[in-house]
């Protein structure tokens, strides 16, 4: 059997740069470089409703932003199955076998799973569907029998635990799930890009995002504003661009030949960032480097979003098509679980 990719997106909203940065970009290398046999990317609107189950209008709304952006970065139907979690039943079936094999202390000591508590306020309730999402997200990698699972450093404790439970089954009923490996972006910078106001992540929460389908001048405003060094206060004074949001965006997006373009004063980022150290560069003059170089990222993304945009129908077909070729896979897969359990009772 060929290598297997399982990756998707929970649809709480538009798709932004940490989005991009962090997975999009290696989604689509990694779909157009023939090294894998199958690739599945998931819009995980079952997931979205484990924190969102009040507003199930916006998961659903969401949906179609989602699957845009996907097409717009140049996710291609035609070499990988685009399909929404929900409409894949049997990975339901899967989570719920899979729960006997993890305890309640272990999901409560899942660092992202902790971090996502506090976020959201549930210290005092915890819906049980969000406190068991990391053996749904099991299900969802394990039915594709995906050994490769591109993720942001900040979703590893969560492959960690399928990769117990992969065990677990394995141990207990034999040789029958693949056991999966993270793919990590290969720029550090890009595993999570600060918010445009400094916090530590993008979050569609806060609000201090870029998102793929913002328009040009949604983009300059943001860029312009963004949080810099707060000891920086005048173009003469020296600066400091570690935890610098602006340059952190720089490390992930800027290559040489944008210099070239777009600031042809300077050769390198170590010679723009040691000049911003030293103190006579104005964060003014570095913003709008950094602008330009998103708009050459996003103009055709953004292009390539109306296009789709104009005829969703089309768009809800890919999706439509490549769950029902979804849930033919975890059928499958579904099968050789219930055997492996000795529950196919009408084999």
């Amino acid at each position: 059997m060929g290598k297997v990719i399982l990756t998707g997106d929970r649809p709480t909203g538009r798709l932004h740069l940490g989005h991009y940065a962090g997975s999009l970009k290696q989604r689509v290398e990694l779909q157009n470089s023939g090294s894998f046999e199958k690739i599945y990317i998931m819009i995980a609107d079952a997931q979205a409703l484990t924190d969102h189950f009040d507003c199930p209008a916006k998961v659903r709304s969401n949906i179609t932003e989602v699957a845009l952006d996907y097409l717009a970065c140049g996710i291609d139907p035609a070499k990988s199955t685009l399909f929404i979690q929900s409409q894949v039943p049997e990975l339901a079936e899967l989570t719920f076998y899979y729960m006997n094999l993890v305890t309640l202390a272990r999901l409560q000591r899942n660092p992202t799973v902790k971090a996502e508590i506090k976020q959201k306020n549930f210290e005092k309730s915890i819906p049980v569907g969000f406190l068991a999402y990391p053996v749904s997200q099991a299900a969802d990698i394990t039915a594709f029998l995906a050994d490769t699972v591109p993720v942001g450093d900040d979703q590893l404790p969560m492959l960690e635990q399928t990769r117990e439970i992969v065990r677990s089954f394995n141990q207990l009923y034999g040789e029958t799930l693949v056991e999966p490996q993270a793919v990590l972006p290969d720029n550090a910078a890009c595993m999570r890009l600060p918010g445009t106001d400094g916090m530590a992540k993008m979050s569609k929460s806060i609000g201090n995002c870029i998102y793929l389908a913002d328009s040009a001048d949604e983009v300059y405003r943001k860029v312009m504003g963004m949080y810099t060094d707060p000891k920086h206060l005048r173009v003469s004074d020296p600066g400091h661009t570690k935890d610098n949001p602006v340059f952190l965006y720089l490390d992930a997006f800027c290559r040489e030949e944008h210099f070239s373009r777009y600031l042809p004063e300077y050769q390198t980022l170590q010679e723009l960032k040691e000049h911003y150290e030293r103190g006579g560069l104005g964060d003014v003059k570095v913003k709008k480097f950094l602008y330009e170089i998103l708009k050459e990222v996003l103009d055709p993304i953004r292009a390539r979003r109306k296009e789709f945009a104009d005829d969703i129908p089309s768009v809800m077909d890919i999706l439509r098509k490549g769950s029902i070729a979804a849930r033919k896979t975890a059928a499958q897969t579904l099968e050789r679980v219930k055997h492996a359990m000795q529950i196919d009772y009408f084999a």
